[in-house]
């Protein structure tokens, strides 16, 4: 019989998960003053109760005050909030809000619905309730209304009467929000989301084939189950993480702390199946509350930083806000960024953005969040917004990291085609005709990440693919100078499956054929690197027509000498598998192949 872990054991465990897994909003600078002075702000702390989904919540708010701001000399505010997990007390929101007093933005950290001592029970950044809340907040800064003993604020800038002069900054979770409050309240006047998403369903449950916009498409992919259950255990616990939480946090359906449709996306989750009206229901919600679904009501200028190490919220998602954002002509910016949640948090390559350290005025990405509220909260014309798109080159240093374009996606894309004997060659006539098998077996048999070791800095096995179940097309090894990829690959496929064919118009889009995508570079001495843990996973709509999988975007140097090494696998353990047995061949000829293209900026893969 198992021992039963002790109440103060658990605490500690799931305040560890709090803490280093999915409470991830970026730490700003937060300078303090020489020897031991006092900051140049004062923090007071408020409650103010809102209505937000039919509900009464008390938000738990620290308000930073700059010294010698005051009604004649009022300032631009900053509103920020928790990621998943945290709160106003932890390290990354309370340093936001620091970094930002210390320069003279009037600042406002509070905790998130149903986190830390806010009550109301957790809806997933919900616009209709988590951004109507916010919204409330944004009425304190505009002194329309009080806190609950009866503070008012009369030192923001305003626009006009009632329209504060207001920026939210903020990650993942906090940066969601971000949008979701700028949706229904356009007195928001700019917005830095941090490594956040764009589609909850495409998050928790990616297919990367068969897309209908952006990252959305109709048919359910691979569950993310070990992400997915963090985030759940995380968010049931809060009661024991916060023990005098407001009684309003009680969710529904089940749960302990999640509003009942939240709760019902985790139980069809878990399910593995996909019965038709309820998967269409599960999905319709999550939707709703992800930006792909009201970035339509998005007005306010948008510096969107997203991690390249992210298997959670991966380039992709950023790229799909920020296409949506510029074909409506709302201003907006992209940074791909070194880390996200799958590593680097802890231990950035010098000169990125420090969490430890704070270098808000020395690192590229903090330089363009300053920059980016001069523009649009101090209304200094002058300062440049930087260009439409950056991103980071691990193989560079110091400010060279970081290249530049005016467009996003940049660079050309190239073609390979996937050979009969196992090659990727460069034209059609290198291919030989010929065809390969694998086929699954009713446990994963390979392995990209353990996704919560990866952010919280424990040892994980090396990628591994087991014989038999998977196929691979390896390049010639690169010549000349090296092949950097920037931006998501694509591969066009054609497989046979009998067994996946035979179920594949099943009511259940579970039965229908899953396989694994991912990319690795070969090393002269053939040691493989999985380029950032990432793979795809493609649920096939239709195994008897060609289909394109989209990977996530990786920005990557294949140097003179390495190959690339394209992989199709039959399961992942990171994600939920097929169900049932099912072979699958690939076939290769000359004139009907399968195809990678890749957005190459430099160099040529032969």
């Amino acid at each position: 019989m198992s021992r039963a872990v002790s109440r103060p054991v658990l605490r500690a465990s799931l305040a560890l998960l709090a803490g280093t897994v999915l409470a991830v909003p970026v730490v700003l600078n937060a300078p303090t003053a020489a020897g031991g002075a006092a900051a140049p702000f004062t923090v007071t702390a408020l409650t103010v109760t809102v209505r937000a989904g039919g509900r009464t919540c008390p938000v738990d708010v620290d308000l930073y005050r700059p010294r010698g701001v005051d009604a004649a000399h009022p300032a631009p505010a900053v509103l920020t909030t928790n990621g998943f997990g945290g709160s106003k007390a932890d390290g990354s929101t309370d340093g936001i809000a620091r970094a930002f007093a210390s320069r003279g933005y009037v600042s406002l950290a509070y905790s998130g619905l149903g986190f830390g001592k806010t009550g109301c029970p957790i809806s997933l950044d919900d616009p209709g309730i988590d951004g109507r809340a916010a919204s409330r907040l944004i009425d304190l800064l505009a002194g329309t209304r009080t806190a609950d003993d009866g503070t008012r604020i009369d030192y923001v800038t305003q626009d006009r009467p009632g329209d504060p002069r207001v920026g939210m900054i903020g990650g993942s979770y906090g940066g969601a929000i971000q949008m979701a409050t700028a949706a229904v309240d356009h007195r928001v006047d700019a917005l830095v989301p941090l490594i956040t998403w764009n589609d909850l369903g495409y998050s928790l449950d990616p297919n990367n084939t068969g897309r209908r916009r952006g990252v959305s498409g109709q048919v359910p992919g691979a569950y993310k189950h070990e992400w997915t259950n963090g985030f759940f255990l995380l968010g049931e616990a809060q009661g024991l993480l916060h023990p005098g939480l407001d009684p309003s946090w009680i969710g529904g359906a089940g749960c302990l702390h999640f509003v009942a449709p939240a709760c019902r996306t985790k139980q069809l989750l878990d399910s593995r199946r996909y019965p038709p009206g309820r998967t269409q229901e599960v999905f319709r919600y999550v939707r709703s509350v992800s930006p792909v679904s009201y970035l339509k009501s998005v007005t306010a200028p948008t510096l969107l930083v997203q991690g390249e190490a992210d298997t959670l919220f991966n380039l992709n998602e950023a790229a799909a806000t920020y296409r949506t954002l510029r074909a409506q002509g709302t201003p907006v910016r992209m940074i791909w960024q070194s880390w996200g949640h799958s590593g680097g948090i802890k231990n950035p390559p010098k000169g990125e953005l420090n969490l430890a350290t704070g270098n808000l005025d020395s690192s590229y990405v903090g330089q363009r969040i300053l920059a980016w509220f001069d523009r649009y909260l101090r209304h200094r014309t002058e300062t440049g917004t930087g260009p439409a798109f950056a991103y980071y080159r691990d193989w560079a240093t110091g400010r060279s990291a970081y290249a530049t374009s005016s467009a996003f996606p940049t660079g050309g894309r190239q073609r390979l085609y996937l050979s009969g004997d196992g090659r990727l060659v460069g034209n059609r006539g290198e291919v030989v005709r010929g065809s390969r098998e694998y086929r699954n077996v009713l446990v994963p048999t390979s392995h990209s990440e353990n996704s919560l070791a990866a952010l919280i800095g424990l040892p994980d096995a090396p990628p591994y693919d087991i014989k038999g179940t998977y196929l691979d097309w390896i390049s010639a090894p690169v010549t000349g100078g090296p092949v950097d990829v920037v931006g998501p690959p694509k591969v066009t496929l054609r497989v046979s499956s009998p067994q996946a064919e035979e179920v594949q118009n099943s009511s259940d889009a579970a039965d229908k054929l899953l396989l694994f995508v991912k990319i690795y570079d070969v090393a002269p001495d053939g040691g493989k690197t999985l380029v950032h843990r990432m793979v795809a996973p493609a649920r096939v709509p239709d195994v008897t027509r060609k289909f394109t999988v989209e990977l996530p975007g990786i920005v990557h140097r294949f140097a003179p000498g390495h190959r690339l090494r394209l992989v199709i696998a039959a399961s992942d353990t990171a994600y939920a598998g097929n169900r049932g047995v099912k072979r699958v061949t690939v076939t290769s000829a000359p004139g009907d192949t399968g195809v990678l293209e890749l957005p190459v900026t430099e160099g040529v893969l032969r």
